[in-house]
């Protein structure tokens, strides 16, 4: 039991901030292309935000 609970927190603690990453490079990606931000990819870089709220790291500005 212990084991499982270990398990599912380290994944958590390496996909989190993985995801958040990913959200904010392709929010990145869509604004270099598109020249101005969508409202999707403001979208994409507020859910980075909050992804690294959750896993406890210090935010980053978001881009308006």
């Amino acid at each position: 039991m212990f084991w499982k609970t270990l398990g599912k927190w380290a994944v958590v603690a390496v996909a989190v901030p993985l995801a958040a990453a990913g959200f904010r490079k392709l929010s990145q990606r869509m604004e270099t292309r598109a020249g101005s931000s969508s409202r999707l990819s403001r979208t994409l870089g507020r859910t980075a935000s909050g992804l690294d709220i959750v896993s406890g790291r210090q935010r980053r500005a978001v881009t308006p």
